[in-house]
Order: C-alpha cells, then sequence, then structure tokens
C-alpha cells in the first residue's frame, strides 16, 4: 500500500492545520505507517481510505487521521535525567521556604498514554516534604491516547519500557498478561485534551511544566509562539523541563538554561534569584480521591 503525491499533500495540510506538526516530504513512509491501520479497519488501500476521508462530511474521520500522526513514542521515567533533577533539585528548590502547607501546580503536556505524568506522580510522592502536595494536570491533542492514560492499563511490553522492577511492585497489580496502575496514582493525575497552539488549559500558575519530545515537530515560530505561552503561565521561579535534542536557546531569549547533572532545565529569565512567594493552600493528601 502507498499514498500518491496528492493524498500525502492533503493529510500533511490537514496535520499542520490541526496541530502545527510539519509532516515535509520524505515523510510518506511514516504517514502510510500510521494509517495503514485505519486504512485496514475499512478495509481499503491507503490512497483509497485518504479519499475516503477527504470527501467525509463528518470531521471525525479526519480527527482520526490527525490523532494517529500525532501519537508519539513514550516510556516511564523517560531518558532517566528529566526526573533525577525532579527529585534532586527542582522539588528542593520550589520547596525550601515552604513551612506552611502547599501545593505544586505541575502540567506534563503532550502527555501521551500516561507514562511521564505517572512518572512523575511517582517520583513526587517520595520526594515531596509532607506538608507539600502536588496537583499534575496532564494534556494531549488525542483523545484516543487519553483514554488509555485515564484507565492506566498497560501491556507487559509497555510496562518493561523503562519502569523498575521495584516500581512496578510498589504501583501496579496485575490484570491478566496486563498491568493496572494504582488508584492512588490515578486521582493523583487529571487528564485533559488540549491542542498546544490553543491558550493553557489551567489558567496561571504553574511551577512545573514538562513540555518534552514534541517541539521537535514544529517549524521556528510556532516552538516560539508555544514558549511563548508557557512563559506566560509558568510562576516566575518555576521550571521548564525539555527533551533531551530541544532547546528555548536561539528560539526565545525570554528563558534561561540551566545545566541540572546530566540534563539541564529552564527558567523564565531573571527570575531564578528571585522568586514570587507561593500562594497559601491547604492540599489534600497526595493522591487522595477517586481514580479520574
Amino acid at each position: 500500500m502507498s499514498l500518491t503525491t496528492d493524498s500525502f499533500e492533503f493529510v500533511a495540510d490537514l496535520v499542520r492545520r490541526r496541530s502545527a506538526i510539519q509532516l515535509e516530504a520524505g515523510k510518506e513512509y511514516l504517514v502510510e505507517s500510521r494509517l495503514a491501520p485505519l486504512a485496514r479497519r475499512a478495509g481499503l488501500g491507503l490512497d483509497e481510505f485518504v479519499k475516503s476521508v477527504r470527501a467525509a462530511a463528518s470531521e471525525h474521520e479526519r480527527d482520526l487521521v490527525v490523532e494517529a500522526l500525532t501519537t508519539n513514542e513514550t516510556s516511564w521515567f523517560r531518558d532517566g535525567a528529566p526526573f533525577v533533577a525532579l527529585r534532586q533539585h527542582i522539588v528542593p528548590a520550589l520547596t525550601a521556604d515552604a513551612v506552611a502547607p502547599r501545593r505544586l501546580r505541575v502540567w506534563s503536556a503532550a502527555c501521551s498514554t500516561g507514562q511521564e505524568p505517572y512518572s512523575i506522580a511517582m517520583t513526587l510522592q517520595d520526594a515531596l516534604p509532607s506538608h507539600v502536595d502536588a496537583d499534575i494536570l496532564a494534556t494531549d491533542l488525542s483523545e484516543q491516547v487519553l483514554a488509555r492514560a485515564r484507565a492506566g492499563l498497560y501491556s507487559q511490553l509497555e510496562v518493561d519500557r523503562g519502569l523498575p522492577s521495584a516500581m512496578r511492585e510498589r504501583h501496579f497489580q496485575a490484570a491478566g498478561s496486563e498491568w493496572r496502575i494504582s488508584d492512588e496514582l490515578r486521582a493523583a493525575v487529571r487528564f485533559m485534551r488540549h491542542n498546544l497552539l490553543d491558550a493553557s488549559p489551567a489558567g496561571q500558575g504553574f511551577d512545573l511544566i514538562f513540555l518534552r519530545n514534541v517541539l521537535i515537530y514544529f517549524d521556528v515560530a510556532t516552538k516560539q509562539q508555544i514558549l511563548a505561552r508557557m512563559h506566560r503561565v509558568l510562576r516566575p521561579g518555576g521550571f521548564l523541563v525539555l527533551g533531551a535534542a530541544e532547546t528555548t536557546i536561539g528560539v526565545d531569549d525570554d528563558w534561561e538554561r540551566l545545566p541540572l547533572g546530566r540534563g539541564s532545565v529552564y527558567r523564565p529569565r531573571g527570575a531564578a534569584s528571585d522568586p514570587p512567594p507561593w500562594p497559601a493552600t491547604v492540599p489534600t493528601p497526595f493522591g487522595s480521591g477517586a481514580p479520574r
């Protein structure tokens, strides 16, 4: 099965308009591999499937195509260094002056099937002082992957990708041939659909934003727009965590890079030495409440 040039250009334009992700010439193999399951399900060849999507009056088919092309690889504690930095540097920096009860606001953007926000939750559960709680928001463009993240059910192959055995024993239960994450961790993360091209889904005042391995798919102008939005919703004393191959350098000068261990994080320029006081809140125990 293969796509004609016309069909590839239609898909590339659709994905660009809906998500700003650039599918340049040479990415035909990616489009074909991602759309092949949808075409088989419809009982059509690839090119016939794209033509049917193009002719359909409903937006549902187009949404499925965009979701198929914007779902990215993920794993537990991916790349390692950001989670070491979270435990050893970021949490101590954010909680150093916290004597009254406080709540950290954390955003995991482009969270895919949930491994990143759940990895953050596991890390914070061990790293936060007893009087500090966390509110973790996880967002993605795809409703399909968000449904999987909310369910918290993972295959053996998915569990084997980066999850330490001690964490599996502590936070997961066997569910047939799969593994289900604990109700406590599921309750610690709130999942919501969000397009990075839109305004923040939950206002301002985040202490920490994970925006990893997604900027690489955008052109410079779109990267600048997204980073500007992140700058507006991050507290001046907060942290931005990007992927290992991503940087704000040469893209947005309003950020400063802070090397931490084997990696680095970013803060609004000029704010690290004088973060504002936290608003006092009375947190609930970490992870309390019903699964969401």
